[in-house]
């Protein structure tokens, strides 16, 4: 299986660069995996797919504003850090732009000096290990002096912080949002409770990997950077006893679903605890648990336009998104959505 078998014709004025007033307004594409129809539908018509007894699973992580903009301590020449990975101590992976300017010993300053940080090793891929020294909490510097760390395809300024946030957000530690969950307003939420559909939580926090172009021909030799998740005991009694009765689980986003996928043994049982994963699903995978997924448009050639040819077919998917190309679909991280039944 090629890499470039998964390449569309994408119009560059088709990425949202922004995100829209009313998170559920965005458009909805409708795909029956088995028929291969599709409907075009606005996102907050979703209820209609949902049936009382099924579970929504949606991924709570919290973004954090991982871009640190700081200057060499010796030079002042500007350096860029992007967080990555806590690792321990204030010790964290990161990945710092120009590399070359960061040696082992590198000092950086942030803030006029409220965070301070020094490399302290080069790790794979030329990752840097980064020792920060500050006065305070952490996570509050961070809030005052870090940006949120956006897609690169997004060239514009996102004038809120909680745009790139789900409402559900809580477990702090991504480096991008689990985008899917983007168009879920709390009154949507509620409707959604209302009919009777359960909404279980899971946590995986989303490493840059997910935007990692796949550099290889050959898809089976791309290697998926390991991502930390948690499923709590509750919320795997309420998606296995969802199963049991025959009601659907409906994954929220791509991060939702490797996360069940992830924890589900071979009998098709969630088990709750807590790990990392390197899950990479691509078409002649066997799904263990999810029924459908609700997903945003995806990069050519990436690894989640392979995960979800894999749930629906890839001939299936890519005639789905020449359909979208047509009909002028907003595409990534704040674009539209997509529900494969």
């Amino acid at each position: 299986m090629k890499t470039s078998d998964f390449y569309f014709e994408l119009p560059q004025e088709l990425i949202a660069q922004d995100p829209l007033e009313d998170r559920s307004s965005s458009r909805m594409m409708v795909l029956d995996r088995k028929t291969g129809k599709i409907e075009h539908r606005i996102f907050r018509d979703v209820i209609e797919y949902l049936d009382p007894g099924d579970c929504l699973v949606v991924n709570d992580t919290k973004v954090i504003p991982a871009r640190l903009i700081g200057n060499k301590v010796d030079t002042d020449a500007k350096i860029e850090v992007l967080l990555l990975k806590r690792k321990e101590n204030d010790i964290w992976e990161t990945l710092v732009k120009p590399g070359k300017k960061a040696k082992i010993g590198t000092e950086i300053s942030f803030g006029e000096g409220l965070l301070k940080a020094k490399v302290v090793d080069i790790v794979e891929e030329g990752n840097r290990l980064i020792q920060f020294s500050y006065e305070g909490i952490f996570e509050e510097i961070l809030d005052r002096l870090g940006q949120m760390p956006l897609p690169p395809y997004i060239t514009h300024q996102l004038k809120d912080k909680n745009r790139y946030q789900t409402v559900y957000a809580k477990h702090e530690g991504s480096a991008a949002a689990p985008t899917a969950g983007l168009h879920f307003t709390p009154e949507l939420l509620e409707k959604i409770k209302e009919k009777g559909i359960q909404i279980a939580h899971v946590t995986l926090h989303v490493g840059l990997g997910t935007f990692r172009p796949v550099k290889v021909e050959d898809v089976t030799q791309h290697h998926m950077h390991s991502e930390f998740y948690v499923v709590e005991e509750e919320q795997a009694r309420i998606i296995n006893e969802t199963k049991r009765s025959g009601h659907k689980v409906i994954a929220v986003g791509t991060t939702s679903c490797r996360t069940l996928e992830s924890a589900t043994n071979e009998e098709g049982v969630l088990i709750p605890g807590s790990g990392w994963t390197e899950i990479f699903i691509y078409p002649g995978y066997q799904f263990k648990l999810i029924d459908r997924l609700i997903t945003n448009f995806h990069l050519p050639e990436s690894t989640l336009l392979m995960l979800v040819s894999a749930l629906a077919g890839k001939e299936t998917i890519l005639h789905a998104y020449e359909e979208a190309v047509k009909e002028r679909y907003r595409f990534f991280s704040f674009g539209d959505a997509m529900m494969i039944l």
